[in-house]
């Protein structure tokens, strides 16, 4: 339910930008600092009910590129702008929050998934910091995902 909120929130603030098209910016004109080469991704997949199924992307100049594909209030392509200090912030809390730190896959198959429960949506995440790059792929059926994944996922958001 939360996570219908949060993305409420980002479609109703996305509502209030302009709409235009957004390409991502060139590392030439990229002005946003300590955040060069670095973006965010958030992809929430299907499960067997009706969660949300979307994908957001943050590029490090604030272009936010939104994609609705099923049970979400805006179904279809959206694009937005954030400040760049809102994504300099989230990348400094992903990286502080241990994101680069985690298993790259909470998937059933691996050790890292624990006990299992079937039949629940999945989160796929990317940032890009510093030269580093991370992809996690999290299924919430893996009991052993640790809490601040979920915590770092809901804050994408």
């Amino acid at each position: 339910m939360r996570v219908l909120q949060l993305v409420g929130l980002l479609l109703g603030l996305l509502a209030c930008v302009p709409r235009k098209s957004v390409s991502p910016p060139s590392e030439s004109s990229n002005d946003t600092g300590d955040v060069s080469g670095s973006a965010i991704t958030l992809e929430r997949t299907a499960c067997f009910g009706s969660c949300p199924v979307y994908r957001i992307s943050v590029s490090p100049g604030g272009a936010v590129s939104y994609e609705g594909k099923a049970h979400v209030q805006r179904l279809g392509p959206a694009t937005g702008q954030i400040p760049t200090g809102q994504v300099n912030a989230l990348l400094s809390e992903m990286e502080k929050g241990g994101y680069f730190s985690f298993a790259p896959r909470y998937v059933p198959a691996e050790p890292a998934c624990g006990r299992y429960s079937t039949d629940s949506p999945s989160a796929i995440t990317s940032v890009q910091l510093r030269g580093r790059t991370m992809r996690i792929e999290h299924d919430y059926g893996c009991g052993a995902a640790p809490g601040a994944l979920v915590v770092l996922e809901r804050r994408i958001d």
